[in-house]
């Protein structure tokens, strides 16, 4: 083979060596962080979309109540065709068609209500911030609900790996009772101990791979991703993810939520709301002026004025101002402003109801990550010892002096105790970035 078919043929291995990279690479399935996944949610979730619209439709009651202050402006028209008979010198009766038109500009403002037109803008206004604090309070409990929904699956991952180690530890340890079996060391009763522990160590381990496929389910009917969608999450080295020693004060975090917390701020505003409806409705005890003008002309058919000439004379101009006062309505305005004093009754009430609840459930969660560092530090503790007497007693049931029973149970101490640490570890990260998130702070892992 010459130089340049030598050349042809390098140049072409690299080409489809690109490509086989290409592929892989464009097969490479894509792994959601904890922060992606909470981002796609809050863009994507039906009930933050629904909250969206619910802004954009109180924002235009602020922008109706805004334009209600102005004056307003209609043009009406009436074309009329009559036909009647009418007797002549004849004594006869003719039927006799005439047509008319009248056109009309009016317009009219409000001068005085009481102040009813401003109020119900700031109204409006507040209940645009009122929605706009209800998405913001639907995000955050998507937020939370999705690092929640992540971190079981970061547990059932770590879980699943315990359990592909103790099948592991059943096949290595069934293998050399089968030796000892044949050599005559261990009787058929250990050696069918160790095959019955394995069998239910592989059970437990097709249990934690349906669980971890389950709790993918569920971040991803979370995320609302579609059915034919490819969906892997992230899974960060387990030594990364490291449970800090000390908590926030659980003060702080109480005195940061209530200034950053929207249900807290939207509490607030509904009793800033409730205020000024009862303004509105006292609006109704004053007077109200009102300003009207108009301006109209017409025609009508069978005369001797031409249509431009009807038009001027039969011209009007009106201009005047309305005066209404409000003398017995029946006690339907003593009843609206009591009424409005309820509600804003109801919604003090309701602001103190909030911020209880909010206590109540940043001292759960503190009580929980408190408890759950507690049981971390013990965890690994635990795990330190259980590991040296289960290598411990590994070596002498080799020799002979542990039988399978006690194997078997030191294995499930050391078992027990990976699990321990794992659980209690996921449940003390969760508690502390849901603090955090009571903080203010973007949850991150």
């Amino acid at each position: 083979m010459n130089r340049e078919g030598k050349t042809v043929i390098i140049i072409l291995t690299l080409l489809l060596t690109v490509l086989c990279i290409d592929k892989s690479m464009a097969q490479e399935v894509r792994k959601w962080t904890l922060r992606e996944c909470i981002d796609y949610a809050i863009t994507n979730n039906v009930e933050v979309k629904q909250s969206k619209i619910s802004v954009n439709s109180s924002r235009e009651d602020l922008m109706q109540a805004k334009a209600s202050k102005l004056p307003s402006l209609g043009f009406s028209s009436a074309q009329i065709f009559s036909a009647q008979k009418n007797e002549n010198s004849n004594g006869d009766f003719i039927s006799k068609g005439s047509y008319s038109g009248s056109y009309a500009l009016n317009t009219s403002i409000t001068l005085y209500n009481g102040g009813k037109l401003s109020q119900n803008q700031k109204q409006q206004n507040i209940a645009l911030k009122i929605d706009e604090l209800s998405l913001d309070e639907r995000q955050n409990s998507i937020e939370m609900s999705v690092t929640q929904a992540y971190l079981e699956i970061l547990y059932a991952n770590e879980n699943l790996k315990t359990l592909k180690k103790s099948v592991e530890l059943s096949e290595i340890q069934t293998q050399r009772t089968k030796a000892l079996y044949e050599a005559g060391a261990k009787s058929s009763v250990d050696y069918a101990q160790m095959e019955a522990q394995l069998s239910t160590d592989r059970y437990q381990l097709t249990v934690g791979e349906n669980n971890l496929a389950q709790s993918i389910l569920t971040l991803k009917q979370l995320l609302e991703i579609d059915v034919n969608e490819e969906f892997s999450p992230y899974f960060p080295n387990p030594e990364e993810l490291s449970v800090p020693e000390e908590l926030p004060e659980l003060k702080s975090v109480y005195e940061a939520a209530l200034e950053g917390r929207p249900e807290v701020k939207s509490s607030l505003l509904q009793i800033e709301s409730a205020k000024v409806g009862e303004k509105i409705a006292r609006a109704d005890y004053l007077p109200s002026l009102t300003a009207n003008a108009s301006i109209g002309t017409g025609n009508i058919s069978g005369t001797n004025y031409s249509l431009y000439n009807q038009f001027e004379n039969k011209l009007n101009e009106n201009v005047g101002i309305s005066l209404s006062i409000p003398i017995f309505s029946k006690r339907s305005t003593k009843t609206a402003v009591n009424k409005a004093q309820y509600q804003i009754e109801m919604a003090e009430l309701s602001s103190v109801n909030v911020r209880k609840n909010l206590l109540s459930a940043i001292e759960s969660l503190y009580q929980n990550a408190s408890s759950a560092q507690g049981r971390y530090k013990a965890a690994v503790e635990n795990m330190k010892y259980t590991e040296l007497s289960y290598t411990q007693v590994q070596e002498q049931y080799n020799e002979g002096i542990k039988n399978t029973v006690e194997l078997l149970s030191e294995r499930q101490a050391y078992l027990s105790a990976m699990q321990e640490m794992s659980q209690s570890k996921y449940q003390a990260l969760l508690s502390l970035k849901l603090l955090q998130f009571y903080q203010n702070q973007p949850i991150n892992l």
